[in-house]
């Protein structure tokens, strides 16, 4: 990412102030050990053990919206490492939703991270990298049936 700011200036990834690449590695960080294992646990699970990962889940959510501090991402006004690092959480999330049946993701608890999904995955490149939806819940739909039918779950 240094080398990729260096090199193109005009669209820098990391802010130039110390603090703000250390809060976007943070939030990256945070994600990836905190909200993808969680989201995976009410993606995989039964029970009460998934019932208690979706509470997990959407309070992780909650402190994640506190990242975004009022910005529309995470960046600022324009996308930055936490924004890419993070992007893939927007669709993760609401596929789980809809394969399991639980409501992770409520827009009038956290409406600035619901906000921040929407514009994530309204953005060209990102919208276009999506495998078609229909395709992915497929896919899911299949992934979770057989993570729950081998006795992985919860």
């Amino acid at each position: 990412m240094k080398y990729i700011d260096e090199t193109w200036k005009q669209n820098p990834h990391l802010p130039q102030d110390p603090y703000e690449p250390a809060k976007a590695r943070f939030w990256a960080k945070f994600v990836d050990e905190k909200c993808g294992p969680a989201s995976m646990r009410v993606f995989s699970g039964t029970g009460e053990k998934q019932q208690k990962a979706a509470a997990e889940v959407r309070e992780n959510l909650k402190l994640l919206e506190s990242g975004l501090e009022g910005k529309r991402f995470f960046g600022g006004e324009n996308i930055g490492l936490a924004d890419v690092a993070n992007a893939w959480i927007a669709c993760w999330t609401r596929k789980v939703q809809e394969v399991v049946g639980i409501k992770l993701i409520d827009e009038e608890s956290v409406p600035l991270l619901g906000k921040w999904f929407h514009d994530m995955l309204e953005i060209p490149l990102i919208k276009e990298s999506l495998p078609p939806l229909d395709k992915l819940l497929a896919h899911n739909k299949a992934f979770h049936k057989a993570l729950t039918a081998t006795g992985e779950s919860g």
